[in-house]
């Protein structure tokens, strides 16, 4: 797939451990504001890559802080077909341990402070999110990360809260 543009957006902690081909750490401007910090781009295995860290350098934005429309946005400029959406956190199931990759296919959306489209006054849009996670995409990242020798657990529902606090027992009981 030679147009294939990979766009990760991980923990800040990620991007130390990327090893690069020409690797070029460049600002990227977004019409919808500020993104969480200048993206890393090079190559990785011959294919083209770009790195954003959610919460910018060193860990800087909060959860609610974190302008999620210019990230994406940052990304599509930089010309990336395919995102991935990294998060080391914790599970509410027993057979999730610590260290598994799960490769979610659902997500629950908890938020209440952040805009969750890109459409508003001037151009409204209905999307479905019934699937809104890539199949494809997703199978591969499964793939890539039983090849490294990870327990892998394929379908899943990732629970958004607004944070940065964590859920009550009561909310975790439930999101369960």
């Amino acid at each position: 797939m030679d147009a294939w543009h990979i766009g990760v957006i991980g923990g800040s902690g990620l991007h130390d451990g990327l090893d690069l081909e020409d690797a070029q750490e460049i600002t990227v401007s977004s019409s919808f504001g500020e993104p969480s910090g200048p993206v890393t781009t090079g190559k990785l295995g011959g294919v083209r890559f770009t790195f954003l860290a959610r919460h910018g350098a060193g860990h800087r934005l909060s959860p609610s802080s974190v302008n999620y429309r210019a990230n994406i946005d940052v990304l599509k400029r930089c010309g990336v077909t395919d995102v991935v959406s990294l998060s080391a956190i914790g599970s509410l199931r027993e057979e999730l341990a610590p260290g598994h990759f799960v490769a979610v296919d659902q997500f629950i959306d908890r938020t209440e402070g952040r805009d969750r489209s890109f459409f508003g006054a001037g151009m409204v849009a209905h999307v479905s999110l019934a699937d809104p996670v890539c199949a494809r995409l997703s199978a591969l990242a499964g793939d890539a990360a039983q090849a490294a020798g990870a327990e892998v657990h394929r379908g899943g529902c990732y629970i958004a809260i607004e944070g940065p606090q964590f859920s009550t027992r009561a909310e975790s009981r439930l999101y369960r």
